[in-house]
């Protein structure tokens, strides 16, 4: 099954697509990544449909990618004697550590670090921002505000702190349950919620010892500030907007999108863009016009990978989301403007050999008529250059591990290919024109571009490009060895 596109298309299971007919239909509408939100569900509900995955790959017989999201610490208020009260805009308001039933003029916050970091001016936010508090005196276990937005608070609404750095780790015990449980399940990547440092990040990847790739959530403005550093430790990232246009203002969010999938596209690691792409195709058939410029946005820009959430998890119209996601993506890689802001917005990142490799190989694929770069990888890595470069032709990554060619389904542009080991270049040459034709992206009189490195079999060693014939004939005239 070949995609007509090269963006890929991240689908959240859950209630409204937890069946094997409507998570096949979902695939062959154009979801190449399935997320399990950790937030929801319980383990077997999330092993059931991680199981459902693996046998549609199986009767595909395409790569899928699953990708758990975990919850991260949630910060709530307590309870309220009447289950919610109405809060009039400048009015005074307690937070505090008292877990006696809120009323009108206060409520329990269980968290002793917020009270740690807050200052008089600092700002929470209740409910995604619909209710705003300015914090005017504070203390260890208190903080009186004055109420700048009111609404309606109940029970266990969520809190945000735009302001401070929580001294909190972005694991929870919850969190350091589902994380074993789904490396044990088997994975591929891992979502890290409300990241606001690197540590973060590395004491996630140490507790999955190797068994998912982490990708990081950037939702807070201590994570936009330290991005360049959470960056460098991640194996992906998502622009997670929900979150981020809570705790920053709503204005800044487009060119902190911008900023960062122009950071991941430069580091060549997969970045999502996230949250509410087609928000009115929960209850609607059809998206708003502003949604379908969205998602578009993100495509022009140059993302890996663009998100459903609550679309094709819980909506009325799971398939026709991913339809239209994939409709759009396929429409604006079509337009011509499309590759000028590609290719506009490409930056030459020469340091080694292996991206020498890469970018003569996108640069002969594009001026000669070559079909297609084949890529022989071990971790992926060679085939993250090449699809940094953005290339104008596809990009087929082969590789004998299953668990690198399901972490580059979430990679632009990537075709997987489960292949045999090899331990010579022919036999890889012989390979990747066996690929190439058999997924219909050439034909014996065509040629493509074979990446490899020798030795075989060691992570980090490209150093061959070779233009090969796709007539096996020809490869093994040229090399009778």
């Amino acid at each position: 099954m070949r995609r007509l596109r090269n963006v890929k298309i991240v689908a959240t299971l859950g209630p409204a697509s937890s069946d094997y007919t409507t998570i096949r239909a979902l695939f062959e509408a154009g979801a190449d990544v399935f997320r399990l939100n950790m937030s929801h569900g319980s383990h077997d509900e999330q092993a059931a449909r991680h199981a459902i995955i693996r046998k549609v790959e199986a009767d595909t017989g395409r790569p899928i990618a699953i990708l758990a999201d975990l919850q991260g610490p949630k910060l709530r208020v307590g309870t309220f004697a009447n289950d919610a009260e109405d809060l009039a805009e400048g009015a005074a308001f307690r937070v505090d550590l008292d877990p006696a039933p809120g009323d009108g003029a206060r409520v329990n916050l269980p968290h002793p670090e917020i009270f740690a970091v807050l200052e008089p001016g600092s700002a929470l936010l209740v409910n995604d921002g619909k209710i705003r508090l300015r914090v005017e005196r504070c203390g260890a276990d208190f903080a009186d505000c004055t109420v700048l937005t009111g609404g309606t608070i109940s029970n266990r609404k969520g809190v945000n702190v735009p302001d401070a750095v929580l001294p909190l780790a972005a694991l929870s015990d919850k969190d350091r349950a589902d994380l074993e449980f789904a490396c044990n399940l088997g994975v591929d990547w891992l979502a890290l919620s409300f990241v606001q440092r690197p540590e973060d990040v590395t004491e996630a990847r140490a507790l999955a010892r190797g068994r998912a790739a982490i990708l990081s959530k950037i939702e807070k403005p201590a994570a936009v500030k330290a991005f360049a550093e959470i960056l460098a430790v991640s194996d992906g990232v998502m622009v997670a907007r929900g979150d981020l246009g809570v705790e920053c203002p709503v204005h800044a969010v487009p060119p902190i999108q911008k900023r960062l999938v122009r950071a991941c596209r430069t580091a060549a690691k997969p970045v999502i863009v996230a949250t509410q792409m087609l928000e009115s195709m929960i209850e609607s058939p059809m998206p708003t016009r502003a949604e379908v410029s969205d998602v578009a946005t993100a495509i022009y820009e140059g993302a890996d990978a663009v998100m459903l959430s609550a679309e094709s998890a819980a909506g009325q119209y799971p398939v026709e989301a991913v339809e239209t996601m994939n409709n759009v993506a396929i429409s604006v890689e079509s337009d011509p403007t499309y590759r000028e802001v590609i290719e506009a917005s490409r930056r030459a990142n020469r340091q080694t050999v292996a991206d020498g490799i890469v970018a003569a190989a996108r640069e002969i694929a594009e001026t000669t008529n070559i079909k297609a770069i084949c890529c022989f990888s071990q971790s992926g890595t060679t085939v993250s250059l090449v699809a940094r470069e953005r290339p104008r032709v596809p990009i087929i990554a082969l590789t004998p591990i299953v668990t690198t060619l399901r972490r580059l389904c979430l990679t632009w542009g990537v075709h997987c290919v489960l292949t045999g080991p090899v331990d010579r270049f022919k036999m890889a040459v012989v390979n990747a024109a066996r690929a190439a034709r058999d997924y219909g992206f050439a034909t014996e009189t065509d040629q493509i571009v074979v990446t490899a490195g020798v030795p075989f079999n060691v992570p980090g060693t490209t150093n061959i490009l070779r233009v090969a014939p796709c007539d096996e004939r020809l490869i093994f005239r040229t090399d009778p060895e």
